[in-house]
């Protein structure tokens, strides 16, 4: 849980603390025992449960169900109003996290609600509200598994910290003592995926936070280490179905 814990309201449905979050800010992996609504009216949020990330930019709130163990984090300088709800009071019993959209009306009504002093008949008619909007969106997530071998995880390891960087796996196995088949192996038996492929979706999934905070597409895509914005564009539409730019526009609901 976030350090300072969240409050005990008792009466209340949902229960809102506001996180200021400079950039870099870690609430490091913990649990709950009430479901969350993590959303940042400002600046870009993520959070990381297991293998998956999602990058949460003010149009997009993540449903995160009590119990689930996560991670999170700012990408940008962002402030986190975390809604709590409790599950026998919660009217949603969604297992999994699952993305929501953040209307204008949800982001007005989470403030609204997160005034002490509001009458309990007026924060139990915006409580019901403020439910019934929750509404999932298909937001896709590029899953980036880690390596479990010692010297391919430390490769893996130092791409996460700079994506760009262009070597091949021959010319990182001769740094750290490695043939390129036996890496190449490694990672395909770790991930599941072939370095080549894999080291698409960790530079795809890094390039998330930049977008979200509407970098041009063509920064993120020579920060990620691509040579032309067409390259990436075409990478990401792979992976993912969609331009970098309709990514966070889809507002279609799930099934």
């Amino acid at each position: 849980m976030p350090r300072g814990g969240q409050p005990s309201c008792e009466g209340q449905a949902l229960v809102i603390v506001t996180f200021p979050m400079p950039r870099g800010t870690v609430f490091d992996w913990h649990t709950h025992e009430d479901h969350q609504l993590a959303w940042a009216p400002a600046g870009v949020l993520m959070v990381r449960t297991g293998s998956t990330a999602w990058v949460l930019p003010p149009t997009r709130a993540l449903w995160i169900p009590a119990g689930v163990r996560h991670e999170t984090l700012s990408t940008s300088s962002s402030t986190m109003q975390a809604v709590y709800l409790r599950p026998h009071l919660s009217p949603i019993a969604w297992s999994d996290c699952t993305p929501v959209g953040a209307s204008p009306l949800l982001a007005e009504l989470i403030g609204y609600l997160s005034d002490p002093e509001l009458d309990p008949a007026a924060r139990a008619r915006g409580e019901v509200v403020v439910v019934d909007l929750l509404r999932p969106v298909i937001m896709e997530t590029i899953e980036v598994r880690m390596p479990h071998e010692a010297r391919a995880r430390e490769i893996a390891t130092r791409l996460l910290d700079a994506p760009g960087d262009n070597r091949t796996l021959g010319e990182w196995g001769r740094e750290i003592g490695a043939s390129e088949r036996t890496l190449a192996r490694s990672f395909l038996a770790d991930t599941g995926l072939p370095y080549g492929r894999w080291r698409t979706r960790l530079r795809l999934s890094a390039s998330l936070a930049d977008l979200a905070a509407g970098t041009p597409v063509s920064t993120v895509a020579r920060t990620v280490g691509y040579e032309s914005t067409s390259a990436f564009i075409a990478a990401f539409r792979r992976e993912t179905g969609v331009t970098p730019a309709t990514y966070f526009r889809s507002t279609s609901d799930k099934g």
